[in-house]
């Protein structure tokens, strides 16, 4: 790691200080033809001159300390400047098991810290890392090293998503035995079922996948924990269990005509759209018939997802109906961005209040309210506040909901001493992921609410150092129990 003693100075001085080098992406009237990919990125020259950018910050460096992992990002873009890419890549996955999806689908909370944002334009890390990432993968260089020794300890984890791969990685290389169980069909969780393939294709996390599998991790998919297997059974089979069933229950408004055809729900719609029909449950096979004006409902990644999903189903006409303003939307502006290029709208201060039907009790119509912005509310944003008598009829012909997710209270209501809090949030102490049951631990999503991959990384690993003491046998120190709040 660079230091104010160790100072490396970029060889490529003439690109200190100057604007980021852009990125490749597919021309928008092609990618609105499929579902594949659209960042294509950079290639090797482009990647060495972006790279090249870098100050080469003495500690502490900002990049660093914005990345919930500690990825050693100036260390990284050095070896990328000097076209050793592998070595790169090996650098982001030290500290992270999904450097290849981080870089896709990464805000880029490091790309705050950089130095040269304000007046430059900040390093395209993830890009960069996503790059180096893939020459790596072809190379070969991202497999998984276990210890030919096992320890004889077995370790059960239940989800597939970014913290349980991480739970899953981090235990494997510490010589466990590792069986991950998950509800849908194919392993990967929201990385496979959440995340449409234009931002990140499913072979990706296959690849993932099959690192896990080859270096001795079981997948035990369609298992439900809490339904069909309890974490008591799992208790008795294995030494330690590691709870990351993320958070897919999906919130709705509880708006008059949520239950008609052609409402639909953004999870089960965009597993519909984007995943192979072999690898979607038995009640998801369908494809919906979308019709010509589709109206999405809500302000973050998943409403922008859909919205981009529509418009590759055939929609004509694609709305987005937020109730506050650009400046509160909670999504990624980056991808915000994408889905208006690729032709969709965002209404912004507008909120449905009534869905109307037809006589088939199809969808065919919503009745919109105009709202202001109040003061803020404790989310720390401008309360939206409804301007009576601004009612309006807008014509859809499909609606999809995307207001937000909630963890599946199931484990905490089938589960004794497993204490859960804000509707099924499960109660942990976040810096070493114990939960209110002894030898059971949780991280990510399920734990401290819908956040990023990185974010569920990270709180994983600090879960893992845990999981490890515990089956050292050294005391952990539970959370304390809180009153379970019921929905």
């Amino acid at each position: 790691m660079s230091s104010e003693t160790d100072y490396r100075p970029v060889s490529r001085s003439g690109r200190v200080n100057q604007e980021a080098v852009p990125y490749l992406k597919r021309d928008v009237a092609e990618r609105i033809c499929d579902f594949e990919e659209v960042i294509l990125g950079y290639d090797n020259e482009l990647a060495e001159e972006e790279a090249s950018r870098c100050m080469q910050c003495p500690d502490p460096q900002p990049c660093t300390l914005s990345c919930p992992a500690g990825n050693d990002i100036p260390e990284a873009l050095w070896q990328a400047s000097q076209g050793n890419f592998i070595e790169a890549a090996l650098v982001f996955a030290a500290t992270s098991p999904l450097p290849e999806v981080c870089g896709r689908v990464c805000p880029n909370l490091c790309q705050q810290g950089c130095v040269l944002g304000k007046r430059y334009g900040a390093i395209s890390i993830g890009k960069l890392e996503a790059f180096v990432s893939d020459v790596a993968r072809e190379a070969g260089a991202l497999a998984i090293t276990v210890p030919e020794e096992k320890t004889g300890k077995h370790i059960a984890v239940v989800g597939s998503g970014p913290a349980g791969i991480t739970i899953a990685e981090d235990m494997a290389k510490l010589g466990h035995e590792v069986t991950v169980y998950e509800a849908w069909p194919e392993p990967g969780g929201v990385l496979v079922y959440g995340i449409p393939n234009f931002k990140l294709e499913k072979r990706v996390v296959g690849y993932k996948i099959q690192d896990l599998r080859d270096a001795g991790v079981k997948f035990i998919t369609n298992s439900r924990v809490g339904e069909n297997v309890m974490i008591e059974d799992l208790q008795h089979e294995y030494d330690a269990v590691f709870l990351g069933t993320g958070a897919g229950i999906e919130a709705t408004m509880g708006i008059p005509g949520e239950d008609l055809e052609g409402v639909w729900k953004s999870t089960d719609y965009l597993v519909r759209a984007n995943v192979k029909e072999e690898m979607r449950p038995e009640d998801k096979k369908i494809v919906p018939d979308i019709g010509k004006r589709v109206a999405v409902i809500g302000g973050g990644d998943t409403a922008v997802d859909c919205a981009r999903s529509s418009i590759r189903l055939g929609a004509e006409e694609v709305t987005i109906v937020y109730r506050r303003t650009e400046a509160e939307m909670p999504g990624n502006p980056t991808e915000r961005k994408i889905c208006l290029e690729e032709g969709a709208k965002i209404n912004y201060l507008q909120a449905p209040v009534e869905y109307i039907g037809d006589e088939n009790g199809r969808i065919k119509a919503m009745k919109v309210i105009k709202m202001e912005l109040g003061e803020p509310d404790a989310s720390g944003r401008r309360r939206p506040i409804k301007i009576q008598g601004s009612e309006f009829i807008q014509d859809v012909d499909t609606l999809e909901l995307a207001v937000g997710y909630w963890p599946d209270p199931l484990l905490g209501d089938k589960t004794e001493n497993l204490e859960t809090y804000k509707w099924g949030l499960i109660l942990t102490d976040e810096e070493i992921g114990a939960t209110s049951r002894e030898g059971v631990f949780a991280a990510g999503d399920n734990a401290h609410g819908p956040d990023l991959v990185i974010t569920a990384v990270a709180s994983a690993h600090k879960a893992a150092k845990s999981m490890q003491a515990y089956l050292e046998g050294k005391t952990i120190v539970l959370p304390q129990p809180k009153p379970r709040r019921k929905k």
